[in-house]
């Protein structure tokens, strides 16, 4: 009898342990950190089975067996993913509710006013890069692609600066998958702490903010979120806002500067943004896994059958990447190619709420970039860019180019 395979926490070879999985079967039991096992689910088809299953939930404390009995202790390393309570986590009807609560407040209207303030942001960081010398080497994660889409969403909650820069440590230090049981309580008490104090300078000092739309917000029956449903909401938007468009800038501009032929389509128009923004969603989702949903009943799935109340594990890096649906050429960036279909936004009840204004601040942002800083290289082969030390989250934990000429400087 053969161990279920354990989940690389390092992240190092997150496509080639996808590879594996996939050729293992759709449905993998793994191993998580702590010796937690989980299904791991592989290819596009079972996952958009599941992402839409009523069978499914992302509830721990209502169908994940070994967390109601006990099992899962309070300090487990990814105790922070599952210890929510949210709309992420809500099943049923407290899900619906939730859900309609929050989404009053990610209206077009809001997205449209968000544009500004997105071009502003933009030039602020890109105009803060051009100072530096034509062979300097400059981070373009720590410069560009993690603060323009944390100080937006920071913006969205109505959180300060110095507020998000403490709260950004807690989150880097949540999807790092090598941490302890120590961190991993650190982390549980430090993102709670950090909303509750928003939420308490909201209450006092409402703004045009989300915080203080949610703390207004009452459905149609005249309820309202719970402070613990807000308090985890607004982590839940910071996060989910921030981190996974930080990781789609830095793949994204890696992919782009290791195919300038690519590239050079966008700028004389032949393929659009929009193509650069879903191939790159397909073939480097930023969000690798996703912790955790659990089998509310039995689930058969192709050849296995995930018993009710175990835990299962997307692989939205299997997704896209999948032959089944993309064939041969699966694992290659290609913006030319016609079906360039993904769930990195999810799928069914689900579905990122965000997605407008991720797409928007991803527009943005790469065009701006790309047109002041027309001759943007890579200052070390793509291969040599060293991955996040996670398996939750997809990116490199620094992003090393040379800027050389803007177009400002060049006119």
């Amino acid at each position: 009898m053969t161990s279920d395979p354990v989940l690389d926490a390092s992240g190092k070879d997150l496509h080639g342990e996808t590879d594996r999985l996939r050729a293992m079967s759709s449905a993998v039991r793994v191993t998580l950190p702590g010796g937690v096992p989980a299904w791991s689910i592989n290819s596009y088809a079972a996952v958009k089975h599941l992402l839409a299953n009523p069978k499914v939930t992302k509830s721990a404390r209502n169908h994940w067996q070994a967390f109601i009995n006990g099992e899962i202790p309070p300090d487990w390393e990814m105790i922070s993913w599952i210890a929510m309570d949210n709309m992420v986590t809500a099943y049923g009807k407290d899900h619906v509710r939730l859900r309609r609560l929050v989404g009053k407040a990610f209206t077009a209207r809001r997205t449209e006013l968000l544009r500004p303030r997105v071009i502003e942001l933009t030039n602020e960081l890109l105009d803060g890069m051009a100072t530096a010398s034509p062979d300097e080497v400059v981070d373009l994660r720590a410069g560009f692609a993690y603060p323009l889409p944390a100080r937006l969403v920071a913006d969205l909650i109505g959180m300060s600066e110095p507020a998000r820069a403490a709260a950004a440590k807690v989150y880097d230090l949540m999807v790092d998958t090598t941490i302890s049981p120590e961190q991993a309580q650190q982390v549980l008490t430090g993102w709670r702490g950090a909303m509750a104090d928003l939420i308490a300078e909201k209450r006092a000092n409402p703004g045009e903010d989300i915080t203080s739309d949610l703390i207004a917000t009452r459905d149609g029956d005249g309820s309202r979120l719970s402070e613990q449903e807000l308090t985890d909401t607004i982590f839940a938007i910071l996060g989910a806002g921030s981190e996974t468009t930080i990781n789609f800038f830095d793949n994204a501009i890696t992919a782009l500067l290791s195919h300038p032929e690519q590239l050079e389509l966008v700028r004389s128009g032949q393929q659009s943004w929009n193509d650069v923004i879903d191939e790159v969603l397909r073939v480097q989702s930023p969000l690798a896994h996703l912790p955790l949903r659990y089998a509310v009943e039995d689930i058969p799935l192709d050849d296995v059958t995930i018993p009710q109340g175990e835990a299962i594990l997307i692989n939205y890096s299997a997704v896209g990447r999948d032959p089944a649906m993309h064939g041969h050429s699966a694992g290659e960036f290609d913006i030319t190619r016609p079906n360039k279909e993904h769930l990195s936004f999810g799928h069914g009840p689900h579905y990122c709420l965000g997605a407008g204004i991720a797409r928007m601040v991803a527009t943005i942002g790469l065009s701006t970039l790309f047109e002041r800083f027309p001759r943007l290289s890579l200052a070390v082969p793509a291969e040599e860019l060293v991955p996040l030390p996670t398996f939750i989250m997809n990116g490199h934990q620094t992003l090393p180019v040379r800027l050389a000429a803007s177009a400002r400087a060049a006119a």
